[in-house]
């Protein structure tokens, strides 16, 4: 099982995009501060501005959301998966682009933290 942590700006914001857009289950949450999701062998933890994880480094860097790491979610109809999501207004970085192995796109959750959708050949 892997562990990712997303750094976001609202914890119950965060959970509901992911619990109700991508198939995650909240499994534990500490106000605010952060939760914890799972779905298949993921796991991820959902990290708020009171997180430990949020503190300034000792160099003065902020720890912040967004980026262009991430994590991939395989889905077996990309396209649909997309129409659904834009529908409840989610936003994109990309549109579809196919690849050797597939096809994918970049999601955005509610803290700019990017998301691959990606489906196999």
């Amino acid at each position: 099982m892997a562990t990712a942590r997303y750094l976001v700006d609202d914890v119950g914001r965060a959970v509901a995009f992911y619990t109700q857009n991508l198939g995650f289950t909240l499994r534990q949450q500490f106000g605010k501060a952060m939760a914890i999701l799972a779905r298949d062998d993921l796991t991820l933890w959902l990290a708020g501005p009171p997180a430990s994880a949020a503190r300034p480094m000792p160099d003065g860097r902020q720890p912040e959301p967004g980026g262009w790491n991430r994590i991939v979610i395989e889905v077996e109809d990309l396209a649909a998966v997309v129409a659904d999501l834009r529908e409840r207004g989610a936003n994109f970085r990309n549109d579809i682009i196919d690849g050797p192995g597939g096809r994918q796109i970049l999601c955005e959750d509610p803290a700019g933290n990017p998301i691959e959708l990606f489906e196999r050949r």
